[in-house]
């Protein structure tokens, strides 16, 4: 829907906070005209959450999962790679069966059951099959929280050009986390790295992911006393791809493997993910049945050495089994703010292990580009005033219904640096990397280099979007700050076709043609990367050369070096771009529960923060996206925001962003 500017809305919106009780209401608005001093909550919030408890892994519970899954596969006669990893993405053990493919390859399949000949983006690689044992022990552990549980199949399902994925379903518009696979990325300057000196050789998290988030069955979540504590992930037939079609149910060899070991350690059951519907339908979080199982082998002195092995991956593990960290202890690399970094009480920060902020707020570091930068306190009231929405927000993916929505915050300076990060107690750590995706990538695409930048990068694959998004505005200064990008903006131009699920439309000028597409072959997002996927996979495999760059891309770096992309693009709703007037400052992103919940949350807590500062706030109405009209067919305006129709669960307040 297109959001615009009455000032008259601004009022009735402090009014619906206000309403929604626990003593912290606040409004939203945009913001201009001279600064004012910093804003201080209106009376002081009383927790809304409370932490998960301290569980973990220990090394019994790891060799008890791999036993479980190494007798499944022996039965099924399908030797595979086996890894577990805690809530926070550290490799407790990887082990390899005995006759196990070595590699495996990312599928060419696309939408339309044609093999990509040639590949397209991140299609065909050959890689060691490890890096997708792992990859869908984290998108298992990631993906999931004490509410919600998300196996690779959920994510399958959630990240295609049209949901539900069917052969059948045509006209349907692009998964609700529709690119969201590439981010936990091995280049990502926000996830840690095992045995890279400092910290990152404790149990500090959120680990990065060799190959971002799986779509291919064989990953689950894993849990202890409700809690989840971790991920189980497997690779046996080397195919490493996604389920077209959710229509049938597949006997997936991996995907009981992967089940037989989280068995004593699965998900309650009134939280996986197909009592979860999102837009009337309920996702699939396994076709594999705990009755169909062989008996269970728990006895890890059996299967090690006569089944196969540990074995190390260069830079995942050593090739030891390690007990898990518990998420919210301090050395787990997330921990609870205290008083003086947040005004909430249940707030979490990210951690070095050793107590300190990874993310503290700070002053925006871009004072050679914008004449007024965004504040330490503007940066600090921003994230606050977004937690305070969401502590009113209603979930989308949570159980039981009507629980508060849980999701990570960032903000962002138009360089891309992170100006502060928090976080709810229990939002999933997947959205830990892709709120900072989304502020950095509407912040970039907002930005006055944005054309330029991507001309400059070398990979010969980037430089051609930047014409194919002039020739489809039919404009040659597109992408030079003349129109503010929110991420759902970014995600329609994006997408296979446009407008999304018009099958008889050409791609979105970022994407892909709808014959080349697959969960490999996005377009942009994988183009601006893929070269860091590729020298990581030869640093995994042992080949000559260095690890992948700690940043993403290889777009020219700010001043001071930090690459304004530096862990990737993000092309799913859930971010806008702050504005002092019409002057670009900053970004605010959001992610880990609904789509139009991670919408409402930016726009609304920067609405907020601006109208109490008045000096800085949303895009002015004349400059947002939503101002663009194509001429396609009637007439296509391209979308800014879109929020929840009631979205507060202590207020029947409804249409809360309309007019803003």
């Amino acid at each position: 829907m297109r959001i615009g500017h009455a000032h008259h809305a601004i009022a009735a919106l402090a009014l619906a906070l206000s309403a929604c009780g626990g003593g912290d209401g606040g409004s939203s608005g945009s913001g201009g005209g001279a600064p004012t001093p910093t804003p201080t909550p209106t009376a002081a919030p009383t927790a809304v959450y409370t932490a998960p408890a301290q569980e973990a892994l220990t090394t019994a519970d790891v060799q008890r999962i791999l036993a479980q899954s190494v007798g499944e596969a022996q039965a099924r006669g399908l030797p595979s790679v086996i890894a577990v990893t805690d809530r926070v993405g550290n490799v407790l053990a990887v082990f390899r069966m005995t006759g196990a493919r070595a590699t495996m390859i990312t599928s060419r399949l696309t939408a339309t059951g044609v093999i990509n000949d040639p590949a397209v983006d991140a299609q065909g690689l050959e890689v060691p099959a490890a890096m997708g044992a792992i990859a869908k022990a984290i998108t298992g552990a990631y993906l999931s929280s004490a509410g919600n549980a998300f196996s690779t199949r959920t994510a399958s399902m959630i990240v295609q050009q049209k949901f539900p994925p069917a052969p059948s379903t045509t006209g349907l518009e692009s998964g609700p986390l529709f690119g969201v696979q590439f981010s936990q990325l091995p280049c990502s300057d926000l996830n840690t790295r095992f045995g890279a000196g400092g910290l990152a050789d404790a149990l500090i998290g959120p680990k990065r992911s060799p190959l971002g988030l799986a779509a291919d069955a064989g990953g689950f979540p894993l849990y202890k006393n409700g809690v989840v504590v971790g991920g189980i992930g497997v690779m046996g037939d080397g195919d490493y791809g996604f389920d077209p079609d959710v229509l049938d149910r597949d006997d997936d060899a991996e995907e009981a493997i992967a089940l037989a070991g989280t068995q004593g350690f699965a998900a309650p059951d009134a939280i996986t993910a197909d009592k979860i519907p999102v837009d009337g339908t309920s996702l699939r979080y396994t076709d594999a049945r705990a009755e169909t199982l062989h008996p269970l082998q728990t006895s890890f002195a059996v299967i090690d050495g006569a089944a196969g092995q540990l074995v190390p991956v260069k830079g995942y593990s050593d090739g030891a089994i390690l007990a898990g960290a518990a998420y919210g202890a301090t050395a787990s690399g997330y921990r609870a703010a205290t008083g003086a970094e947040f005004a909430f009480p249940d707030a979490f920060v990210l951690t070095d292990g050793a107590g300190n902020n990874r993310f503290p707020v700070r002053a925006a570091t871009d004072a050679a580009a914008v004449t007024q930068p965004l504040t330490a306190a503007e940066a600090r009231s921003i994230l606050e005033e977004a937690y305070r929405v969401m502590r009113h927000a209603r979930a989308q993916i949570r159980r039981p219904l009507d629980s508060r929505a849980q999701v990570t915050i960032s903000v962002v300076d138009t360089y891309g640096a992170a100006l502060g990060l928090v976080r709810s107690p229990d939002a999933p750590v997947f959205g830990t990397d892709v709120s900072l995706q989304k502020a950095r990538t509407v912040a970039f695409f907002s930005n006055a280099v944005a054309a330029q930048q991507l001309l400059d990068d070398p990979d010969t694959d980037v430089p051609p979007f930047v014409a194919r998004t002039r020739a489809f505005f039919n404009d040659p200064a597109a992408l030079t700050g003349k129109l503010a990008f929110g991420a759902r903006g970014i995600g329609n131009l994006s997408r296979p076709h446009f407008p999304d699920g018009e099958v008889a439309r050409a791609a979105g000028p970022f994407s892909r043609e709808a014959e080349d597409f697959n969960p490999f072959a996005t377009g942009l997002q994988v183009a601006l990367i893929k070269a860091n996927l590729v020298q990581h996979a030869q640093f995994v495999a042992g080949l000559p050369g260095s690890d992948t760059a700690q940043q993403c891309t290889a777009v020219p770096a700010a001043p001071g070096g930090q690459r304004r992309l530096a862990n990737g693009i993000q092309i799913f709703s859930g971010g806008v771009p702050i504005y002092r007037g019409n002057t670009l400052v900053g970004a605010i992103g959001v992610s880990g529960d609904g789509i139009d919940q991670d919408d409402m949350i930016s726009f609304l807590g920067l609405g907020a923060a601006g109208t109490k500062s008045g000096a800085f706030g949303n895009a002015p109405a004349a400059i947002r996206a939503d101002t663009l009209v194509f001429a396609i067919g009637s007439g296509v305006r391209l979308r800014y925001v879109s929020c929840p129709f009631a979205p507060f669960i202590d207020s029947s307040d409804q249409n809360v962003c309309q007019g803003l």
